[in-house]
């Protein structure tokens, strides 16, 4: 805690808006405004004083992003706050490193009592939460992420549709959770359904419920998902696959805020919310008729799209480690890391499958390891290693990359030449040839 004679301080870089200035008063904080380009950065902490820095970045060209990354590395001690706005989120990789350096961030409109709350955190030197850890299952620090976040938590409050777009298997309905619970109906229910699951003859009962003997087999009222998740969040995955007639139930809901259940002429007044998610292009389906072009304008109201996991290189290795993490609390294997050489797979590899493919992966992976370390041929990945072409024996392009996949699986093979060539796809006489060219002596490396 502070001491009587000294003054909490936030030093806040850029241009702090009057309202801004205010609050933080109210609170018992000192503002000052500092240039990231000034010598020093105009740093100062006096002894016994609670300083906090700000790096806004909401009118941050790239010079002044690079200019306050390394203020920010020249200061590392110093608990450091970001405060971003949509545009500066996409701003690779002088964003990416900002994020790093700070504890946690903020994006424009700002929430003045989460920061107020942080900032008392930080003066009373207890643990801040780590950045994130307000968006549930939203896990990664890469920009595509850091863009998906700043989109979250600023979708959340807006009571409006969003369609969540992005490959299979990207996180499209952790997508819609978070965004549920981000919003004000976090206490009410969140309906997921797929509509590619769907029977094409129950998909209006399923959805919007159905009336006593509206159709053979109907003996009692039904309450349809909307009417179920009433004052909370409905998600519809693969919203593309809707048949027409429950293409224009939809529609009246989101148009009117009204549903009739099957066999009914009575209105039911309802208040729910609409996500949508679709991995096919709606425009496309609307221009061969095949989606109501209506209906998509009213869905696409806020747009979020999710990044295919190729696009996400530096989130793989945590998201990797996250899952093996996960599958060794339930169950007993051996494995408990990645080997050098899985984890340059895991990077380089392509996943065609996203998110859900790694995960497979991984838990299949633990299950075969026969050690602490998750070899590629664990991850049965062995093809990564050599599927580029170029001048090297085993397909790689630099030779820098050809003598580090060759240490690695030696290492991780323990010097067994037979099962290195074998996990490389080459013969034991193309690995003493590479040993030879890249000066490797086996008998040193042990």
């Amino acid at each position: 805690m502070t001491s009587d004679t000294s003054i909490r301080c936030v030093v806040w870089f850029g241009e702090p808006t009057s309202v801004e200035r205010t609050c933080l008063a109210q609170a018992g904080w000192h503002t000052r405004v500092a240039d990231a380009s000034a010598q020093g950065g105009g740093v100062g902490i006096r002894r016994g004083d609670t300083v906090v820095a700000l790096a806004d970045l909401r009118k941050a060209d790239a010079n002044a992003l690079s200019e306050m990354a390394k203020l920010m590395a020249d200061h590392p001690r110093l608990p450091w706050l970001a405060l971003l706005s949509a545009d500066t989120v996409v701003q690779a990789p002088e964003v990416e490193r900002v994020l790093r350096a700070s504890i946690d961030f903020f994006t424009a409109p700002i929430d003045l009592q989460r920061l107020i709350e942080t900032l008392g955190t930080l003066a009373g030197n207890e643990p801040v939460p780590a950045a994130y850890s307000d968006v549930p299952g939203i896990t990664g620090t890469s920009p595509a992420m850091m863009a998906v976040v700043a989109s979250l938590r600023k979708y959340a409050p807006v009571d409006l549709p969003v369609l969540i777009t992005g490959e299979t298997g990207t996180g499209k309905e952790i997508a819609a959770r978070a965004l549920h619970k981000l919003s004000a109906r976090r206490d009410h229910p969140f309906a997921a359904i797929n509509c590619g699951a769907l029977p094409a003859n129950l998909v209006q009962s399923e959805l919007f419920g159905h009336e006593r003997g509206s159709f053979t087999g109907a003996n009692a009222r039904r309450i349809g998902h909307f009417e179920a998740a009433a004052g909370g969040t409905v998600f519809l995955d693969e919203v593309g696959d809707l048949p027409p007639d429950a293409q224009i139930s939809l529609l009246r809901l989101l148009q009117e805020g009204t549903l009739e259940r099957v066999g009914s002429t009575q209105s039911i007044k309802l208040d729910v919310r609409v996500l949508a998610a679709t991995h096919v292009d709606l425009e496309k389906a609307v221009a061969q008729g095949r989606f109501r072009e209506d209906l998509y304008y009213r869905l696409n109201v806020l747009r979020l799209r999710m990044p295919a996991l190729r696009e996400r290189a530096d989130d793989v290795l945590q998201l990797a480690q996250i899952f093996l993490d996960a599958f060794r609390k339930q169950h007993d294997c051996h494995a408990r890391t990645f080997s050098a050489l899985a984890r340059k797979a895991l990077r380089d590899f392509a996943w065609p499958g996203n998110v859900r493919e790694l995960l497979n992966r991984v838990q299949r992976a633990a299950v075969v390891a026969e050690s602490a370390q998750i070899s590629i041929a664990d991850l049965d990945l062995q093809d990564v290693v050599v599927a580029r072409t170029g001048p090297s024996s085993l397909g790689l392009t630099r030779t820098s990359a050809e003598r580090d996949a060759v240490v690695a699986c030696l290492r991780e093979t323990r010097f067994n030449i037979s099962e290195c060539a074998r996990r490389l796809k080459v013969s034991r006489v193309t690995i003493y040839r590479l040993c030879k060219k890249h000066q490797l002596v086996l008998e040193d490396m042990h």
